[in-house]
């Protein structure tokens, strides 16, 4: 299986362009690089059956949580523009930076 180099990392700001829950955002808490793929907090969410477990501390029952996105279903948002945007990369005092494809911004701290 390949892996795609995405230019999306986690604690990034993202917002969903594609599916159910298309126009919402928020933040990238895990990515899944094996199967490109990504969790975003607030988004996706399903309802999950578990089983209790007393070991761990777990209660059973209907649990909500995030379920992952594809990649390519969510944009980064610009921190300078505020907009959802495509990602550029620029060499940049020596190193690659992302930049936003509207404002030209870079996105990297």
């Amino acid at each position: 299986m390949s892996r795609l180099q995405t230019p999306i990392r986690r604690n990034d700001n993202v917002m969903v362009v594609a599916g159910r829950d298309r126009g919402k955002s928020g933040r990238v808490l895990r990515i899944i690089p094996d199967s490109n793929r990504l969790v975003v907090e607030g988004v996706n969410f399903v309802k999950r059956h578990t089983k209790p477990n007393p070991g761990k501390n777990i209660k059973g029952g209907i649990v909500e949580r995030e379920a992952s996105l594809h990649v390519s279903n969510v944009q980064l948002i610009c921190p300078e523009c505020g907009a959802a945007t495509r990602i550029g990369r620029l060499l940049s005092e020596g190193r690659k930076v992302r930049v936003c494809r509207k404002c030209e911004g870079v996105v990297d701290k």
